[in-house]
């Protein structure tokens, strides 16, 4: 599998008419070798694929890495990084510093020349394997489980920061980490659309906004369900079902082809049809993989079109300042002619104690 990724990457340098392609990004370094530590970078080209790290992580560059030359680095980490590039070697401009760039430089041999190519194994990246698929469901079947025990334990009379602690706590409990710190919103906090747990008791007949996801085996999920703590309104009733026509909308567009912006558009204009078009100011939603915010985009700047086995989410919501706010977002799979939900939860409001 791994191999394949490589031979994949060094199809695309040579399409880029680069010799190598320096890969000093940590998730990139993972997703292309299987090396999880926390120091490592590797080297692709037609010639050759190289992975270096540090004596620390020797044995476990040698139980992990496939598909690779592995090379201990002993000495000058940027300098034995020098001795496998050649000719046009491109490097992750949007991740490596400025000073470590210099120094990279400083210590090529003559007729090296660093090119930026930022962005290349993200794009690899998109594009799920059968094991990766498996993985993020698994990791969003886990948050659909942590969800119910979190709605089984209650949520009314307890503070936001409790639930969400609580929750990422059990999910440490199923194997798994947080893939990103849990928002528990409630009444006037869910009209911030990235509120930060407080200690605010969540009160009755108020909406809260619970939006979490999963890290297993280093593949995330992500998903957000608005539940209602008694009877919320009629107003709020009416919002929460705006946003979800609004969610089931923009499901039906995804597919193969699909340009990301087009699925943003569908659900921006039934919000704003309802007169709410000025409480939705996020975009509809974005790839997930190693990393819980990635490409593609779905969004109103986006020129990213949907392929089949990517993985994005679609989370439309609508957020009133001093009142409350409703969103709802469900990870899916992109196929040919739509789309495989792996979200599990019902998304009718649900009233919860």
């Amino acid at each position: 599998m791994m191999e394949s990724r490589g031979e994949r990457l060094a199809a695309t340098v040579a399409e880029r008419e680069l010799d190598c392609l320096l890969v000093t990004d940590l998730v990139n370094v993972r997703y292309l070798t299987g090396f999880g530590g926390t120091n490592g970078a590797c080297v692709c080209g037609a010639e050759a694929r190289v992975f270096l790290t540090d004596f620390r992580y020797t044995e476990r560059a040698e139980a992990e890495v496939e598909g690779w030359g592995v090379i201990t680095v002993e000495g000058d980490w940027l300098g034995e990084i020098a001795t496998h590039l050649s000719g046009r070697s491109g490097f992750e401009d949007h991740k490596m510093a400025v000073r470590t760039l210099k120094n990279l430089e400083e210590k090529l041999s003559e007729g090296v020349e660093l090119q930026g190519a930022g962005g290349m194994v993200e794009k690899l990246r998109r594009i799920k394997d059968s094991a990766e698929l498996a993985a993020i469901a698994a990791a969003a079947e886990l948050a659909d489980e942590v969800w119910r025990w979190s709605l089984e334990r209650g949520i009314a009379g307890r503070t936001e920061l409790d639930v969400a602690t609580a929750a990422e706590a059990r999910m440490r409990e199923q194997g798994a980490e947080p893939s990103f710190p849990a928002i528990v919103a409630a009444g006037p906090n869910g009209a911030l659309p990235h509120a930060e747990p407080g200690k605010r008791t969540i009160g009755s007949g108020e909406l809260v906004v619970f939006d979490m996801g999963a890290k297993l085996d280093g593949y995330c999920s992500d998903g957000t369900r608005t539940f209602a703590t008694g009877e919320p309104g009629e107003r709020a009733r009416e919002i929460y079902q705006v946003v979800r026509e609004a969610q089931e909308a923009a499901l039906t567009r995804v597919h193969a082809g699909t340009k990301g912006e087009s699925v943003y558009t569908v659900a921006r204009d039934l919000i704003a049809a309802a007169g709410y078009g000025e409480h939705f100011g996020h975009g509809l939603g974005h790839g997930v993989g190693l990393e819980v915010h990635e490409g593609p985009r779905l969004s109103q700047r986006s020129d990213d079109v949907l392929a089949t086995a990517e993985v994005v989410t679609v989370e439309p919501g609508i957020y009133l300042p001093g009142e409350f706010g409703v969103r709802i977002e469900d990870l899916v799979v992109v196929t040919d002619e739509g789309l495989r939900n792996l979200s599990g939860l019902p998304k009718d409001l649900l009233l919860v104690d």
